[in-house]
């Protein structure tokens, strides 16, 4: 499923940016034009099952390789380990027959210099951002105390910001998991008219990484329904250097959640539910159109009412942020969905339902139509 849905992205992009045909895009990606008609079409591509996939035999090993490249921060340059002598004494110590010269020889080459950076043998030089009109944007999420429905309760405010105007968009959660983050994505996107054409920032939020592959830039282990998301809407992920070296390359978005939090969230905001909260942001953002950015001459809303027209058209089709799930009706006619019960039609005791678990709801289908809709428990 992974590789298909990257095929399928990679695919779309190519079409997208460069307009190549359809024997054009087959040719370049390996593959018969039925799969390119098919990616053209739908992001997603038809179901099958996943192969699965073992662990590299490198893996074991990798800690003894890092500890022997620790070591070689401190010992004289010319008595530093050559991929081939880590090779030989993985052999000697570890019992690593199985492993290649050119296996090695590759992961030391990436990790030998993340650790001299960590260790600050080498320096990253940091170039100031110039961001094109209607081509990238920033997220992130930042912590937010509400008193809700007479309670003080911790919740997640989705923000997202565009790179040349400062255009933000802020929701209100009450967690931060992978559905409201699309959601969040969806409301943005619908809010503003479009997608940025080049690419979005993001940290690596397990909503969309995986993992990271340390050695390889900025190379991602993403999530299936996020490159799903991604392909759908047409966009790139752009993902920050992990840690404090990664700061400066999306601090347009980290500045904005801590204004809007001091300037719109000070002192907690009193709402019955988190509807009403999003709201009264909504208010807040229209009035924040007349503020200008630093130095700017012009405000947020004169930038953004350039840049919006260079936005990239939303799909005509809607994409479900929620997690899908198919619980059973039990006699009661509730549902069990993330421990809590929530009420269904009679007529669905004993049978299957689908349900859509979104960031503040959950939507209970039969078929295409909706038979249930309740407020989401955390």
């Amino acid at each position: 499923m992974r590789a298909r849905v990257e095929v399928f992205a990679a695919i779309r992009r190519d079409a997208r940016l460069e307009g190549l045909s359809v024997r054009a895009l087959a040719v370049r990606h390996g593959v018969h034009r039925r799969t390119v008609r098919a990616a053209l079409e739908s992001a997603k591509p038809p179901e099958r099952k996943t192969p699965v996939r073992l662990s590299t035999k490198l893996e074991a090993f990798k800690p003894a390789i890092d500890a022997m490249l620790v070591e070689d921060t401190t010992a004289p340059r010319k008595q530093r380990h050559t991929a081939r002598r880590i090779l030989a004494r993985l052999i000697e110590e570890h019992g690593a027959q199985q492993l290649s010269y050119s296996t090695v020889r590759d992961y030391v080459r990436v990790r030998r210099a993340e650790i001299d950076i960590e260790a600050g043998r080498r320096v990253e030089v940091f170039v100031p951002q110039e961001h094109a009109t209607g081509a990238e944007a920033e997220v992130d999420f930042g912590e937010v105390w509400v008193v809700l429905d007479g309670v003080k309760t911790k919740c997640h405010m989705f923000v997202y910001r565009l790179s040349y105007s400062g255009k933000a968009v802020h929701r209100v959660y009450p967690t931060q998991a992978q559905e409201a983050f699309l959601e969040g994505h969806i409301d943005a996107f619908t809010a503003l008219g479009g997608v940025p054409t080049k690419h979005i920032r993001y940290d690596n939020l397990t909503s969309a990484v995986t993992s990271v592959v340390f050695g390889q830039g900025r190379q991602r282990v993403e999530n299936d329904r996020w490159v799903l998301f991604r392909s759908h809407y047409g966009f790139d992920a752009f993902y920050c250097q992990p840690g404090i070296t990664g700061a400066y390359e999306k601090g347009g978005v980290e500045g904005e959640v801590g204004r809007f939090r001091r300037n719109r969230l000070s002192p907690m905001p009193v709402v019955a539910t988190l509807d009403e909260l999003n709201d009264r942001i909504r208010g807040w953002e229209s009035e924040d159109d007349g503020r200008r950015i630093n130095d700017k001459i012009r405000t947020v809303g004169q930038d953004f009412d350039t840049e919006q027209p260079l936005l990239a058209a939303l799909p005509t089709e809607t994409f479900d942020p929620g997690l899908v799930l198919t619980p059973r009706v039990d006699r009661s006619s509730m549902i069990t969905v993330r421990m809590v019960k929530y009420s269904v039609p009679a007529r669905f005791i004993g049978r299957k339902v689908r349900v859509s678990l979104r960031a503040s709801e959950i939507v209970v289908f039969d078929g295409r139509v909706i038979v249930a809709r309740h407020q989401r428990i955390t």
